[in-house]
């Protein structure tokens, strides 16, 4: 795991410092902390962070054999029966590690190796005879790449947004499009930038740019197919779908460094610590985040895995309101980033590190098996939507919701209003208002005047409507879980583990995103992933014999933070004091009295707006960060 920066010029080959590459990487010595490297050719230089993981003494980055030259980040777990392929082919190998197959691999193959790398990476590839520059991000973007296109006629990559910010000519200009992206979904998705200049290489994409030619588009070359149903019985597909977990488990524990594991108590990650218990003889290291608050805390469920499995178990009792971490964040991230649970997994990432250099998480599984509660709400919408014509939906239900109340505070089942709206519309609509966090109507109460105005019509949710209609899919639940795995995956949570993870130097792995895994659950019908309100059913079904039903069977939890405690206790002060954010009066973009409001109600227990005043929070901080 590392990180990579560098510069192609693709206009005219013009001298690149060395220097400036070597400022790029400096930004990011969290992600590399065991060596750094930088390579020079006329147009182009390549710069390297390395966390040494495979070949610890071997494999020096950015790699060249004298034609082409890499710097890589990720793993690629298959690396050794592609370099028997290689080998057969003629190719011969001076390292141990996995970075070479890539300069014979794309000597043989060209782009299409890309459809042979089981595992995680982004990358750039120099080919000094065709005077290209290749970049290429993972299958689902496990490994995050960010790029941008410079006045003097380069193009500049890094791993993270603080790279691309230490080259000189990169403008910090924000972009209002990205700040509407951010309040809809809680995170910028990885078809916006905070940064108006900067891209981001979509999952399952690359990018070749020839020098002397304008920088294209970015070309996909992955994709997951939901419409195509497998057939078989529960049993067998069942079997199937737990060689297939087995199996991605046992290619991401090959490492020259201590291995361990996040270990919850939920039933991602305890599958995950049972299928590495049962490859690995030695007791496998797991590490559990606790809380001191009943309801929240899952120690106890993390400890009867651990003592059926007789894991090496680290446990940590943290305090939920740790809000100093806050800028540690807001360094880890750059771009603002909402979603609260971030706290947690940088502390279990901490705790990890003190004993392990690589971590298997369990992260993946919810949205390739249908395990959100928003799947089994979406699944049962649609099959009212197919009860009633459009027309009379949208009377009914429409004239419901306006006049509901909305009731955030009361419990769940009467907490109707919003489902009422989602049944009005269509189900794309609906289901991208479900996975949002600021609604729509709330923004444009948020957005000034001239903000809405200058959005000209955009929307958060449009994109996930987009990709769920144009979607390979043959029902509601398969276009939902698609789009999750579009936007939701790349943008929130494998940024979310990315981001946290690196910040201490671990590298996280996350075996249940192995693509042969996902290619496979598409596959299975609706009724093997959501049944009877039971989502990921198949994969429960088949680890029964494996954890007990208490693990399988509990209601989900997940990360909690108390945000909204917060806002009403210790950070009360600070929710009141962002409307006299300079920052945030210079934009101009937002309604401060209406943000004003808002905080006042939360901290009167008048309305429940804790979430929106974390987004705006970290907005701040996160602005200052990135132009103050």
């Amino acid at each position: 795991m590392c990180g990579i920066a560098g510069v192609f010029h693709h206009v005219t080959p013009k001298p690149v410092d060395p220097a400036r590459i070597g400022a790029m990487i400096a930004a990011m010595p969290h992600r590399g902390p065991d060596g750094e490297g930088v390579w020079t050719a006329p147009g182009v230089g390549f710069g390297h962070r390395r966390l040494s993981i495979i070949d610890l003494e071997g494999s020096p980055q950015p790699m060249s054999d004298g034609h082409l030259t890499v710097t890589y980040n990720g793993e690629i777990y298959n690396f050794a029966e592609l370099r028997a392929e290689l080998t057969a082919l003629g190719a011969r190998f001076w390292t141990g590690g996995d970075t070479e197959v890539l300069l014979h691999g794309w000597r043989a193959w060209g782009p299409a190796m890309l459809d042979r790398l089981n595992g995680m990476f982004a990358f750039a590839l120099h080919d000094a005879e065709t005077r290209t520059l290749f970049l290429a991000r993972d299958r689902v973007g496990v490994k995050p790449l960010h790029y941008a296109e410079l006045a003097d006629g380069s193009i500049a990559f890094a791993s993270e947004l603080k790279g691309l910010l230490a080259h000189p000519l990169l403008r910090r200009e924000p972009n209002l499009r990205a700040v509407e992206d951010y309040l809809g979904l809680g995170y910028v998705p990885d078809d916006s930038c905070m940064v108006a200049e900067v891209r981001k290489l979509p999952a399952g994409h690359f990018l070749l740019v020839r020098r002397g030619e304008a920088v294209p588009e970015s070309r996909q070359w992955w994709d997951l197919d939901f419409s195509n149903r497998a057939s078989g019985s529960a049993e067998a597909l069942g079997e199937e779908l737990l060689d297939r977990m087995r199996a991605a488990v046992r290619s991401r524990m090959v490492a020259d460094v201590p291995l361990g594991a996040f270990l919850s108590g939920g039933v991602d990650s305890s599958a995950v610590v049972a299928l590495m218990a049962e490859a690995d003889r030695r007791a496998v290291l797991t590490c559990t985040i606790g809380f001191d608050e009943a309801g929240h805390d899952e120690r106890a469920h993390a400890q009867t895995v651990a003592d059926r499995f007789r894991t090496d178990h680290r446990v940590r009792v943290v305090s939920p309101d740790d809000f100093a971490l806050i800028d540690t964040l807001v360094r880890a991230f750059d771009e603002p980033f909402a979603d609260a649970s971030a706290l947690a997994t940088y502390q279990v990432s901490a705790l990890a590190r003190e004993s392990v250099t690589v971590a298997l998480s369990g992260d993946g599984a919810d949205e390739a098996l249908a395990g959100y509660r928003r799947h089994r709400f979406h699944a049962g919408e649609e099959r009212l939507r197919g009860l009633l014509p459009a027309d009379a939906r949208g009377k009914l239900f429409g004239t419901l919701g306006r006049y509901y109340p909305k009731a955030d505070w009361a419990p769940r089942p009467l907490r109707a209003k919003s489902t009422l709206v989602a049944l009005a519309g269509s189900g794309e609509e609906g289901y991208a208002r479900a996975v949002g966090v600021t609604t729509p109507e709330l923004r444009a109460r948020l957005f000034s005047a001239d903000a809405r105005r200058a959005l000209g019509g955009h929307r958060a949710e449009d994109r996930y409507i987009a990709t769920m209609r144009a979607a390979p899919a043959r029902d509601g639940l398969d276009r939902a879980q698609y789009a999750d795995i579009k936007h939701w995956l790349p943008g929130d949570i494998l940024t979310k583990v990315d981001r946290t993870s690196m910040a201490v130097s671990l590298e996280a792995r996350e075996p249940l995103l192995d693509h042969r895994l996902l290619e496979f659950c598409a596959t299975l019908p609706p009724s093997m992933r959501l049944r009877r309100g039971e989502g990921k059913w198949l994969m429960k079904r088949s680890l029964e014999r494996h954890l007990p039903r208490e693990i399988l069977y509990r209601p989900k939890m997940g990360f909690v933070t108390p945000v909204s405690a917060w806002f009403r206790g210790p950070l009360a002060d600070t929710a009141a004091g962002l409307v006299h954010s300079r920052l945030l009066n210079d934009t101009g973009w937002f309604d401060l009295d209406t943000l004003a409001t808002l905080a006042a109600d939360h901290r009167a227990g008048r309305a429940e707006h804790g979430r929106t005043l974390w987004q705006f929070l970290m907005l701040e901080r996160g602005l200052q960060r990135l132009f103050g």
